[in-house]
């Protein structure tokens, strides 16, 4: 019989974990910087690039303790592991991100109305690698299970295998019911 690997998240005050309820804010105010940018350019009105700045600024530090907060979860992930090693690039991915999104922010500090090209192309650069290490979170919760399931199947077959999304589904159901 398999041991059970216990794979809830590790803070969780008044039982809530606090890694997914923190990644809505980044997620939510680093991806919107880039349309407030777009419209800067199309109304030719440097408030929309401001409010990009100051989204940057409390995204980031948002982000930050989101990925403090995940890099406590990730290290509860058994060592050698799929999920492990997904969790691996999921972290730094975001952390690079993380560092892209804090250099866009010192590049606008002295002209938030108005950006150098680079800070755009650093905000849009950061965006996009969201769409990915965003999926790669995703992978971890609801394809391996950690977070979620007392019972998580972290070595679940990759879903790009075929028949992986079955073949997990099917192994995770039975080592849940041994």
């Amino acid at each position: 019989m398999e041991k059970e690997i216990d794979m809830q998240h590790k803070i969780k005050p008044m039982g809530h974990p606090v890694h997914p309820m923190l990644v809505t804010y980044p997620l939510g105010l680093l991806t919107i910087a880039p349309i407030f940018d777009i419209v800067h350019w199309i109304s030719r009105n440097g408030y929309w690039s401001t409010v990009a700045f100051w989204m940057i600024a409390v995204g980031t530090a948002v982000g930050l303790l989101a990925a403090v907060t995940g890099t406590i979860d990730w290290l509860g992930i058994p060592v050698g592991s799929r999920a492990k090693m997904v969790g691996l690039v999921h972290g730094a991915g975001n952390y690079l991100i993380l560092a892209l999104f804090v250099i866009s922010w010192f590049t606008r500090l002295n002209a938030q109305a108005n950006p150098p090209i680079i800070a755009y192309v650093l905000t849009f650069l950061g965006a996009a690698g969201f769409m990915i290490t965003g999926y790669l979170g995703g992978e971890l919760t609801i394809h391996f299970g950690v977070g979620i399931e007392p019972g998580a199947n972290v070595n679940a077959s990759s879903p790009f295998e075929r028949g992986g999304a079955e073949t997990s589904k099917t192994t995770s159901t039975s080592a849940l019911s041994s």
